[in-house]
């Protein structure tokens, strides 16, 4: 097995894996191009991965390790989804470009970090992301930004969702991340009540699906109000079979929406995929915060979807019946998907991130020759 041109760099344990997990098909399809190889820190979770892909996993527990391996692959480029602690080990490695890919395309503020001024090239959905490195960070290179849309839009997952003759409304929200300023969850606050909303719509079936850190979270509210919401769609199948409620707390989301005819969501990277790819039907941005001022200055796109907030979550039944009916911001939201996306269409975004990484690739051997002359100029 020839050694990787490219690696990807993961740091942490499996309960944030699948910032990876969903990057797994697209880079399947960049190892047709260039070699790809993971490089995991982790043995849980390169346990985890192995089981998920055909690319060769290497793993590098402690940073010697790290520092051998990145020596024995003599890789050109190295990629990362996330901003993990442990990425400015591999960032010490100064023979390969070093590329943030992220993991999704959001508002949030986790999705500017001056972390991004320690990467050679940050790649970008579009416009939106642009805006959001340049207004958020003091003194920030935007050449560095490389924009290539959203590849993980580009798959196509095996349905989750049987047909139904009924509306489905999807209610997907996010964790409350890691610190405060990044908690964006409604489950907390308005989670039960949204469900229970929903519920009252005639005619709609309802389907859970949370973050995966939803799902494992010590926060007591959102145990508690995750626990609440599982009863009350269980209860509601209980009493009418017929109707297809569902809770789905595994799986890939994108594998849930070709089955839904509306999706309530936070501010997060779910939100931004249901408006690439299900652009011509009703989106809902709860505001956890019951700022509607905020909510619109900070997320674009709730410009062009219903905002919920604690003061009106009690009017969703009637709104979301009207919306289902009468979709007032259809045309609104094909323009912000080209605020966020370009005119990107399905395709287009892993073509574009397969020929910038191999842009990059080809930039680092240029470089490397370029200082290898340089040595042998000042040796001679």
């Amino acid at each position: 097995m020839p050694a990787p041109e490219i690696v990807v760099y993961f740091a942490d344990d499996p309960t944030r894996v699948y910032q990876l997990l969903q990057w797994l098909p697209v880079l399947e399809r960049l190892d047709e191009t260039r070699t790809v190889g993971i490089v995991l820190r982790e043995p849980t979770t390169a346990e985890v991965v192995r089981h998920r892909t055909t690319l060769p996993v290497y793993e590098a527990v402690d940073f010697p390790d790290l520092v051998q391996l990145y020596a024995d692959l003599e890789a050109k480029v190295v990629l990362y989804c996330n901003n993990g602690m442990r990425n400015f080990q591999s960032l010490l490695n100064n023979k390969m470009l070093h590329v943030h890919i992220n993991h999704g395309e959001s508002d949030k503020q986790s999705m500017v970090s001056n972390n991004a001024k320690a990467y050679d090239r940050v790649f970008v959905a579009g416009e939106a992301a642009v805006s959001r490195h340049v207004a958020g960070l003091l003194g920030f290179d935007a050449d560095k930004l490389v924009r290539v849309g959203r590849p993980q839009l580009d798959l196509r997952p095996d349905p989750l969702l049987e047909p139904s003759r009924r509306r489905t409304v999807l209610y997907a929200p996010t964790w409350e991340g890691d610190a405060d300023y990044n908690d964006y969850t409604s489950v907390d606050v308005l989670g039960p009540t949204i469900v229970e909303r929903v519920l009252a719509v005639p005619n709609v079936r309802l389907v859970y699906k949370p973050h995966p850190k939803v799902t494992t979270s010590e926060v007591p509210s959102i145990r508690t109000n995750h626990a609440r919401i599982l009863t009350l769609v269980a209860d509601a199948a209980r009493r009418n079979p017929a109707a297809g409620h569902r809770a789905i707390c595994t799986g890939d989301i994108l594998a849930v929406f070709p089955g839904c005819d509306a999706m309530i969501t936070d501010v997060s990277s779910v939100g931004l995929d249901w408006l690439y790819l299900q652009t011509d039907k009703p989106l809902f941005i709860t505001d956890p915060f019951n700022d509607a001022e905020r909510l619109r200055t900070e997320v674009p796109v709730s410009r062009c979807a219903d905002p919920i907030s604690v003061e009106d979550v009690g009017q969703l039944s009637s709104l979301l019946a009207d919306r289902l009916e009468q979709d007032h911001h259809r045309i609104a939201r094909a323009a912000m998907r080209h605020h966020y996306f370009d005119d990107l269409g399905v395709g287009d975004s892993t073509r574009r991130f397969i020929d910038s990484v191999d842009e990059v690739a080809r930039l680092r051997d240029e470089l490397i020759g370029a200082s290898d002359t340089v040595n042998r100029a000042e040796t001679a």
